[in-house]
C-alpha cells in the first residue's frame, strides 16, 4: 500500500489534493493533508486533514513511521524553510521518498526597481530610517525584525486579525485572503501612499499582483530571495508529482 504525507497550505497544494483524489487514489493508495495551523481559517481539502506542527525531525519520523508513511510531499510555502528542512532530514531518516512541489521564483520584468536582499535583516537594511511608508507584504511571522525601523508606516494585509499587540508602533492592517489582482493591489498602494514593498521571493500567480502593481506605480520592491535547502527532488506541478509518484 501506498500513502502520502501532503505538507501543504499554498495553491499548488491545494491543486495536487485535487489531482492526487482524480487520478490517484484508491486500489491501496492513500493520502493526507498536513496544515502547519498558522491560519486559524484553513481551506477544506478533498483529502482527511490534520493541522498543526509535528515536534521537529522526531516527531516527523515517528508520524511517518506510525501512519505508514511511503512518499512526502513537500508543498509548502518556499520560505517554509524549518518545515522543509525536517521533510529532508526525517525522510532521510526513515528512508521514505521526498519530493517538493515548488512554484518558479519570480523574475525582475522590464520596468522593476528591484532591490534583491538575503534575509529579513537585509531587508531592514534596505529600507530608509524614517518617513517611508512600506507596504510589508511579508505575512505576520517576521514582523519584529522592522523594528529597528519603527519610524516609518508599515502596511500589513493579513489573513487572520492579529490577536495581540504588533511588534510596529505605525501600521494600518488589512485582512483580506488572496488571490490578488494588480488593479486592486495598485489602488491599495495608491490609497495608502505607499513608498516601498517588501516581499519574499514566493512565485506564483496569487502574489504576483502587488508587483506587477509597484511596477506600474514606480515603486522600488525589496525583494527576500528564498532560501537555500539541501539537494532534494523538485516537481514543478501536480502532473509532474503523480508521474513521480507512479515511479518512485
Amino acid at each position: 500500500m501506498a500513502k502520502v504525507l501532503l505538507l501543504g497550505g499554498t495553491t499548488e497544494a491545494s491543486q495536487l489534493a485535487r489531482a492526487l483524489v482524480n487520478h490517484w487514489l484508491g486500489a491501496g493508495r492513500q493520502a493526507v493533508f498536513s496544515y502547519a495551523g498558522r491560519t486559524e481559517r484553513p481551506a477544506p481539502q478533498p483529502l482527511p486533514q490534520r493541522l498543526g506542527g509535528f515536534g521537529g525531525v522526531a516527531g516527523l519520523m515517528e508520524y511517518i513511521t506510525r501512519e505508514g508513511i511511503t512518499h512526502v510531499v513537500d508543498a509548502t510555502h518556499p520560505f517554509a524553510e524549518q518545515m522543509s528542512r525536517n521533510a529532508i532530514a526525517a525522510c532521510a531518516g526513515t528512508g521514505v521518498a521526498l519530493t517538493a512541489l515548488q512554484r518558479p521564483a519570480w523574475r525582475a520584468e522590464a520596468g522593476d526597481q528591484w532591490i534583491h536582499v538575503k534575509d529579513m535583516d537585509g531587508a531592514v537594511a534596505a529600507l530608509p530610517e524614517h518617513g517611508s511608508r512600506v507596504f510589508l507584504a511579508i505575512g505576520k511571522q517576521n514582523l519584529a525584525t522592522f523594528a529597528s525601523k519603527s519610524r516609518n508606516h508599515y502596511l500589513l494585509r493579513l489573513v487572520d486579525p492579529p490577536k495581540d499587540a504588533l511588534p510596529l508602533p505605525n501600521t494600518s492592517v488589512v485582512i483580506a485572503r488572496g488571490p490578488f489582482d494588480a488593479t486592486g493591489d495598485k489602488a491599495l498602494m495608491a490609497e495608502h501612499g505607499i513608498t516601498h514593498v517588501v516581499a519574499k521571493n514566493a512565485g506564483g500567480s496569487g502574489a504576483e499582483a502587488k508587483l506587477i502593481a509597484a511596477r506600474a506605480l514606480g515603486i522600488p520592491v525589496i525583494m527576500i530571495d528564498r532560501p537555500q535547502l539541501p539537494e532534494r527532488a523538485i516537481c514543478s506541478s501536480a502532473e509532474e508529482v503523480l508521474a513521480w509518484l507512479h515511479s518512485a
